[in-house]
């Protein structure tokens, strides 16, 4: 375990903010601090780069699982196949010239199989074997491991969907997006807010925290920060509106020991309605473009 005792955006010394348990893997008890100026928390102590997969092999870490064995995994597998329409419907917003797609984080596929039908052509990376495998297996194309694999191409799109919160080495990660990025190209990265309601009421409950796994938890200050280092700019931002229910229904879970359904929907509609008039909705879509091109 590395203890994480200063600021990635800036070399100021971190505040205690909370504790957490990972409730999904270990048990363990991990703290989460605050970069107060940059609005930015990190999780400490890390796991090694070695050790982090563990933390991840549980057939409750549901991003990797096709399962509807119960309501959580019900609800997660209806919420996925609805957003994944929605991100098609967003990708065709942006009016890409090109038409090659890199989705990092591919977890089993899903995602990356509706753009290829939707007619993109599709490049993806997922650390997790199995996940990779099913990917593979969905897909018919080679999923890269790491986007190290992958540097001498160039994306007009880049997708993270809550990724980001899972890089270790995060300003190493975000200057090798940049060269991935075609010039004119665009770069949609989606990651939990710790400013939103739900994450306010839940506290050291709320289950987008998810330590270790979540190595970061990032405010729009924090993201319009991080990409400014590399001369990139936030030019858009989109509310994901689902996940304050689904989020709120796991924390319910790990507040009371029990799924608590019409609670959860309550706080994830309390949330979304706050968020009308604050802008803090429980998860946000940042889309990026090179600020070299006027942006």
């Amino acid at each position: 375990m590395k203890h994480i005792d200063k600021s990635p955006i800036q070399n100021t010394r971190l505040k205690p903010f909370l504790t957490c348990v990972d409730h999904t893997v270990s048990r363990e008890t991990f703290s989460i601090f605050i970069d107060e100026r940059a609005e930015m928390l990190v999780t400490t102590p890390r796991p090694d780069n070695t050790d982090l997969g563990k933390y991840y092999e549980s057939e409750d870490y549901i991003s990797h699982s096709n399962s509807n064995s119960s309501l959580l995994n019900r609800v997660y597998l209806f919420i996925r196949n609805y957003t994944i329409r929605k991100k098609l419907e967003l990708l065709k917003s942006f009016n890409s010239e090109g038409k090659d797609l890199l989705d990092i984080g591919a977890g089993t596929g899903d995602f990356l199989l509706a753009c290829k039908n939707d007619g993109w052509a599709i490049q993806g990376v997922e650390p997790n074997k199995k996940a990779n495998k099913v990917a593979e297996d969905k897909t018919g194309i080679k999923i890269s491991v790491e986007i190290t694999e992958i540097l001498n191409r160039k994306f007009d799109l880049i997708t993270m969907w809550h990724v980001l919160e899972h890089v270790p080495d995060l300003n190493f990660y975000i200057s090798n997006l940049k060269k991935l990025l075609k010039a004119n190209g665009t770069l949609v990265i989606a990651v939990p807010n710790y400013k939103s309601f739900d994450a306010i009421y839940y506290k050291e409950n709320w289950a987008a925290y998810d330590v270790p796994r979540h190595l970061w938890h990032f405010s729009q200050k924090a993201i319009k920060r991080l990409f400014k280092l590399e001369r990139m700019k936030v030019v858009k931002i989109i509310p994901m509106v689902f996940d304050s229910f689904y989020v709120s229904l796991l924390s319910e879970k790990y507040k009371r020991g029990r799924s608590n359904l019409l609670k959860a929907f309550y706080i994830g509609l309390k949330s979304n309605y706050k968020a009308k008039s604050s802008g803090e909705f429980s998860s946000l879509i940042y889309v990026i473009k090179n600020s070299e091109n006027g942006f």
